[in-house]
């Protein structure tokens, strides 16, 4: 009897629980308020086993928040419901929907260390400007920083900051009223 591919090894399996326990303990605490001890006891592993599989904490921060937003095609939307599309799909993405709790990791550790801060960075300049370039034209790197602080205010006064009035808002309130203000720059960069 061989082993299927599809059968995941011990290894496999320890590399897993070592990244979920990552994941959680970062955007629970922040990179820097986390250390490879407190990562291996979440897992219940040794914390040279940390190193192991992943090399140090660098390298695996840089695993937890590889982050692939999987934005739809905003170009086959409607013009007028961009804005709100945009916003529903981070907000499943941020309410882990969408199965990735990659996004808040990198958030609430950008606020306190230059590598997390690196890599939001450049998940917005890999992902969400070319999708906001086929609606912006030449306005684009405008209109996706404008984007970028709706959608990130929104998670770190929501998810981060926990900030009550705003995470007592209803799912569809905040699509209604961010989306608008995104629309907003969207409609504002064909004038």
């Amino acid at each position: 009897m061989t082993d299927s591919p599809a059968r995941k090894t011990k290894s496999d399996r320890t590399r897993e629980t070592i990244l979920e326990a990552a994941r959680l303990l970062f955007a629970e605490k922040g990179y820097d308020g986390t250390t490879v001890r407190d990562i291996a006891a979440a897992a219940t592993i040794d914390p040279a086993m940390v190193i192991r599989y992943f090399g140090g904490k660098d390298l695996l921060f840089a695993r937890a928040a590889d982050i692939d937003l999987r934005l739809p095609d905003i170009t086959t939307l409607p013009r007028a419901t961009v804005g709100e599309a945009l916003v529903r799909h981070f907000l499943m993405i941020w309410e882990n929907e969408a199965g990735t709790s990659a996004l808040p990791v990198a958030l609430r550790s950008a606020a306190s260390n230059e590598l997390a801060a690196a890599r939001l960075r450049e998940i917005f300049a890999s992902q969400v400007a070319p999708a906001i370039a086929r609606l912006a034209g030449r306005d684009t790197p405008a209109v996706a920083g404008l984007v970028a602080t709706q959608i990130l205010g929104l998670a770190f006064t929501r998810y981060v900051l926990k900030l009550p009035p705003v995470v007592a808002l209803t799912r569809d309130r905040l699509v209604a009223e961010v989306g608008r203000t995104i629309q907003s720059y969207i409609d504002g960069a064909q004038r």
